[in-house]
């Protein structure tokens, strides 16, 4: 097959979850005998033409002019038309709003187009109500114009099916395997030795930093909470000054895999706020390295984690998790059930092979 990835800030990644998923997604597919493209900036630091097998696309963005925002939706209209004018058998759109009116105003007679539906952008606390509006309309038009849809998370295939009537294919997202950890890895960032609460996420209001900042709180936890992520941000200056001379720490953005893994098998509390959608890379990477999660409650977390995960809604249900000191005695098990859940559904191989058969699949129908 000769496959097409788009909509992400590019590979090799050096930003988030999309961009591993095109990183991990290419370098499998072309291991299994497919040329695989890769869409990238050009303000993408990686130059040449070719990363693992994978050949690269060097695509203008106007992100420095313009912008990121809005930037994207011209960079997702420039990706595409160059793609369908190259004939691959499959397009894969990662990502939905800013590629909807792309998908929309391109001629997608020539081209198979498959959309990974992420998140829902439009519950994002972050943007105003008229923004809201315009996302949920981008969604509605980008779900309904697409050739074929992929949903990460089996909470995002229900929403799908029950507010547009569409199927899709359920795939997830992939993680690595961690491998032997040891604390020394991360000592230059503990300001105590011992145990410690951890987050890592994007510092954004839907990923429900103040509640869990604010159930810590509350409680008798004296262990320092660590929260690691680009604080540089409005939001980030504002929790930061709102939690200062407390036990609460900002360690900001930290890439390096073995520090984070480090950093998630040996908190004595992983906390996990995301609350808007799809199968989130911090959690699933979060349950490999063993952590002892406890997440948000709401189904697109629920529909991943072991049943016997703890759960939390509130700032007060958190604080009663964190004050049951019998539950930390649940921790290896809860861990070793979450890890197993890992190790049977998301590595990055079985996604490939998803990923394949599906494609497959379609250009199967296709010419019947």
């Amino acid at each position: 097959m000769k496959i097409a990835i788009l909509g992400t800030r590019g590979i090799p990644n050096n930003y988030g979850g999309f961009e591993q998923c095109a990183e991990s997604l290419s370098i499998g597919l072309v291991k299994r005998g497919h040329k695989v493209t890769v869409y990238n900036p050009n303000f993408h630091p990686f130059k040449e033409n070719n990363y693992k097998g994978v050949k690269i696309e060097h695509i203008y963005s106007p992100q420095n002019i313009i912008g990121t925002a809005p930037a994207n939706f011209v960079f997702d209209y420039l990706c595409l038309k160059h793609a369908i004018k190259n004939q691959y058998d499959i397009i894969l759109e990662l990502g939905l709003i800013t590629a909807a009116p792309a998908i929309i105003l391109c001629d997608k007679k020539s081209s198979i187009v498959v959309t990974n539906l992420d998140g829902l952008e439009w519950k994002r606390a972050k943007w105003s109500s008229a923004v809201r509006v315009i996302t949920k309309a981008l969604e509605k038009f980008g779900v309904l114009n697409s050739n074929f849809l992929v949903a990460d998370n089996i909470a995002i295939q229900e929403y799908i099916k029950y507010n547009y009537n569409v199927p899709s294919e359920f795939i997830a997202y992939g993680t690595e395997k961690v491998g032997l950890l040891t604390k020394k890895t991360i000592d230059k960032y503990l300001l105590h030795p011992d145990n410690y609460t951890l987050t890592i996420a994007r510092l954004e209001p839907e990923n429900n930093l103040e509640l869990m900042c604010d159930g810590y709180l509350l409680s008798d936890n004296q262990l320092p909470y660590y929260i690691i992520g680009n604080h540089n941000t409005k939001y980030g200056a504002f929790l930061k000054e709102k939690y200062k001379n407390t036990n609460i720490h900002f360690l900001g953005a930290i890439f390096n895999k073995e520090e984070l893994d480090t950093f998630r098998y040996y908190a004595s509390y992983y906390l996990h706020g995301h609350s808007v959608g799809g199968t989130n890379p911090a959690l699933i990477e979060a349950m490999a390295a063993q952590a002892f999660v406890i997440v948000h409650d709401n189904p697109f977390n629920k529909s991943v984690v072991s049943e016997n995960t703890f759960s939390f809604s509130s700032k007060e249900e958190l604080k009663l998790i964190f004050e049951d000191d019998s539950l930390l005695k649940q921790r290896e098990e809860i861990a070793r059930e979450n890890l197993k859940i890992i190790n049977s559904r998301y590595k990055w191989d079985l996604i490939v092979e998803k990923y394949e058969k599906y494609f497959l699949k379609i250009l199967s129908d296709k010419k019947i």
